[in-house]
């Protein structure tokens, strides 16, 4: 973590402390509009807390003297009259949001010293709204990897067992949140890059329906594919933000006590043919327990060739569109370095990726023909399986694990088994993979924790543009889960 400005003094207690880091977006908000404390002695509390566990790092820059401005800005505010919804809330942002006088690395040593002179379009709405920018969370290098690992900006560590990846690319946001150094945090989703490492890591991850949240000023991956994101500890909470940052006037979810009425699917052949077995077993009692809360689930198959395919569609989209989105976004934003200046700076696994999959003249770089049938083929067919499922089949969303393991040790983040089976690390984004290429919303919340005391995720996926349906329901099952334990 860099801080930028010298350190605070204490300005509240201990147990002050301990009480003001374990609030939530919403109840923060409204502890400050309601006088109950300042956001000054909260960001405080946040900033200790950061320094605390600056060995996560989850934190790429914290500018501590403007946090405290902003607070200060926010009491004053307050004093004013202003309610806005966020009013002195710090949030996380994922070093490749761009923010107006806060480096922004996109996670590579090349942009360093960038300062862009911008904010991106979900930072204005959040700053208009009353929030304030804690910080810059780290991520894997532009986005592309699931383990948490940043050569220049070091390993993002799992609150729940930090010689444990925390997943990735939006790595350092997961962690904030999980470590309570912040109550929510922005990331980004192309093929799992929110869900993933909520899930290892234990917090709520809400990747919205493609399109729906504006991206602008965030360096992108696949234009198709990609997606801001929230990370929270509480389904309420992404729901605020999502409401905050669309401007959707629908009610929040409501306060649900069963899951009377509601019918879910899953399907065992397409997400649990490779899985840890405590994994499996979490899972199947969280079935159970959405059984006897009143809902309806029901097995289905979503086809032979299902995993084929989603795999398919969305990698081929993912490689091929990197260069051209990355380069439009360098030249549109006035970053000052080439796409070929990062491509050089590249860690070197990573470098031989890009030169294998992302450059035309790579070996595997995917042809035009290719690319043009997984945009008018493999997509709209694999639309239409999850459209038939929801509109035909009446159902109202589709649960899997949202990672078929726990999160692996850091040392075995290149391979690592499950149940005995040797798998790379893209193995984690398997069952995040099908949502991404269709561009459904889908949200990842802690189902449990494993005797080894690390969590488990439950993936839940909705239709196309059923957002605030999803949170909804999301909310509902949360209230059947038991809470997860905060990290030791």
């Amino acid at each position: 973590m860099k801080n930028d400005e010298t350190s605070v003094g204490d300005a509240v207690s201990t147990a002050d402390d301990n009480e003001l880091v374990e609030l939530g977006v919403a109840a923060a908000a409204t502890a400050i509009r309601n006088g109950e404390i300042t956001a000054e002695s909260y960001a405080t509390a946040l900033l200790q807390r950061a320094r605390k566990y600056a060995d996560l790092n989850s934190f790429i820059t914290i500018d501590e003297c403007a946090v405290l401005t902003a607070a200060e800005a926010a009491d004053k505010a307050r004093a004013a009259g202003s309610s806005a919804p966020l009013l002195g809330v710090p949030l996380g942002v994922k070093d490749s949001y761009l923010t107006r006088g806060l480096r922004t690395t996109l996670g590579v040593e090349v942009l360093d010293g960038f300062t862009p002179a911008e904010d991106a379009e979900v930072v204005g709405t959040i700053k208009d709204a009353g929030g304030i920018v804690f910080g810059k969370n780290n991520l894997v290098e532009m986005s592309f990897g699931l383990t948490g690992d940043n050569n220049r900006y070091g390993q993002v560590k799992n609150p729940y067992g930090t010689d444990h990846m925390s997943g990735g690319s939006s790595s350092g946001s997961g962690t904030a949140v999980a470590a309570r150094i912040v109550p929510g945090a922005f990331g980004g989703d192309t093929v799992g890059s929110i869900r993933v490492p909520a899930s290892l890591v234990g917090v709520v991850g809400f990747k919205p329906t493609t399109g729906r949240w504006p991206g602008g000023g965030v360096a992108p991956i696949s234009h198709t594919l990609d997606t801001p994101g929230i990370f929270a500890r509480t389904v309420e909470d992404c729901a605020l933000i999502d409401q905050i940052v669309t401007k959707d006037v629908t009610a929040s979810p409501a306060a649900g006590s069963d899951l009377k009425g509601a019918r879910f699917a899953y399907a065992p052949k397409q997400y649990l043919g490779l899985i840890e077995s405590e994994t499996e077993a979490h899972f199947r009692n969280t079935l159970q327990r959405m059984r006897d809360a009143g809902a309806e689930v029901v097995e289905i198959d979503l086809g032979e060739d299902f995993s084929v395919l989603a795999d398919r569609l969305t990698w081929n989209l993912f490689f091929r569109e990197t260069m051209q989105a990355v380069s439009e976004y360098l030249r549109r934003h006035d970053v000052p370095v080439s796409f070929h200046d990062i491509y050089d700076g590249l860690k070197p696994e990573l470098n031989g990726v890009w030169s294998e999959l992302v450059l035309p003249s790579g070996p595997g770089y995917i042809s035009q023909q290719t690319y043009e049938t997984a945009l008018s083929v493999d997509r709209p067919e694999l639309q239409r399986r999850f459209d038939e499922m929801f509109t035909r089949g009446g159902i109202d969303a589709l649960l899997s694990p949202t990672t078929p393991s726990t999160a692996p040790l850091i040392e075995q983040q290149a391979t690592f088994t499950i149940s005995g089976e040797e798998v790379s690390h893209l193995v984690l984004a398997k069952n995040t993979v099908p949502a991404s290429g269709a561009g459904l919303p889908a949200i990842s919340i802690p189902m449990g924790i494993t005797r080894h005391g690390l969590p488990v995720g439950l993936e839940i996926d909705g239709a196309h543009s059923d957002d605030r349906k999803l949170l909804d329901l999301a909310h509902r099952v949360g209230t059947v889960l038991d809470d997860l334990p905060a990290p030791a």
